[in-house]
């Protein structure tokens, strides 16, 4: 006997349009002071990450999708009609999300994906690189990717980098570790051994899960997708304020990496992150499976 599919949630207009307003009302709290800043023409060092490095635009954010089994009720006379992936619902005038079509052009997309979702949470978090990846992206050179001063100076920030066993796993991480620094990491992290290398503790893993959000487009509820960027929001502070920047000017506290103290500190809030992290991951993960 075969099975048939579930009937789809049904929203009511009213419902939907609540749903959306309040994640477009979120979204803009998110983004403001990007935008804001982008509008006079300024840069923050930490704060613009997400938005140069994934280079999503914050409109992406804005866009609120219920995810898929989910009818939006009378939704054909407004603009999502228009939308990509939508296709006229179960119930009359209704939408939803067209997750059969999705999935049938972005059969690889989602494989890959979720090939690296479920890689990671299977693997055992690590949590003693200690951020040391912000450290070997300037060891023993004269120039530094961000306009900000060293909080150890050069030649400090470089006796940390070589008093430590350097231990990334993150290939997006390693690839910009400086000539001198990726002989002295435990690995060679490469695009294709992510899957083998991955682990939940690393915060770029952790800050990734807003990319793989993305890329799952409408198949990804809109809370999920805020919670992620919420996450590597939170995750690119810690980042950073364990690098060896110094940030005091722009209101941060360094997490002295170089001391027992500061590492203590990293892997309490690493801990934490990668808890988060794994919770998101978990359902980004049933999303790629179907």
């Amino acid at each position: 006997m075969s099975s048939r599919p579930p009937r789809p949630r049904v929203l009511s207009r009213l419902e939907w349009r609540e749903h959306e307003t309040a994640h477009d009302e979120r979204a803009r709290a998110l983004t403001r002071p990007h935008r804001e800043r982008a509008a006079r023409g300024q840069s923050h060092p930490v704060e613009d990450f997400l938005f140069t490095y994934y280079s999503y635009k914050p409109s992406l954010l804005h866009r609120w999708h219920p995810g898929e089994g989910v009818d939006l009720a009378e939704a054909v006379t407004g603009p999502r009609a228009a939308w990509r992936w939508y296709r006229a619902g179960a119930e009359p005038r209704s939408l939803a999300v067209d997750g059969a079509a999705y999935r049938a052009e972005r059969a690889a997309l989602l494989a890959n994906v979720g090939t690296i979702l479920r890689a990671t949470a299977d693997r055992a978090p690590g949590f003693g690189c200690f951020g040391l990846h912000e450290w070997a992206m300037v060891y023993r050179q004269r120039e530094h990717r961000h306009p900000v001063p060293l909080r150890l100076g050069r030649s400090g920030t470089d006796a940390v980098v070589e008093a430590h066993d350097l231990r990334c796993t993150h290939f997006d991480a390693f690839r910009f570790f400086t000539p001198e620094a990726a002989p002295r990491n435990r690995d060679a992290p490469t695009r294709e051994r992510q899957p083998e290398l991955e682990q939940p503790g690393c915060l770029h893993a952790g800050m990734d899960l807003y990319k793989w959000a993305v890329k799952l487009g409408p198949l990804v509820p809109g809370d999920l997708l805020l919670d992620a960027f919420e996450l590597a929001r939170d995750i690119r502070v810690l980042d950073m304020r364990a690098s060896p920047y110094d940030l005091t000017d722009w209101g941060y506290e360094a997490v002295a990496i170089e001391t027992a103290e500061g590492k203590a500190a990293y892997v309490r809030e690493q801990r934490a992150f990668a808890e988060r992290g794994q919770s998101i991951r978990a359902r980004l993960s049933d999303i790629t499976a179907g």
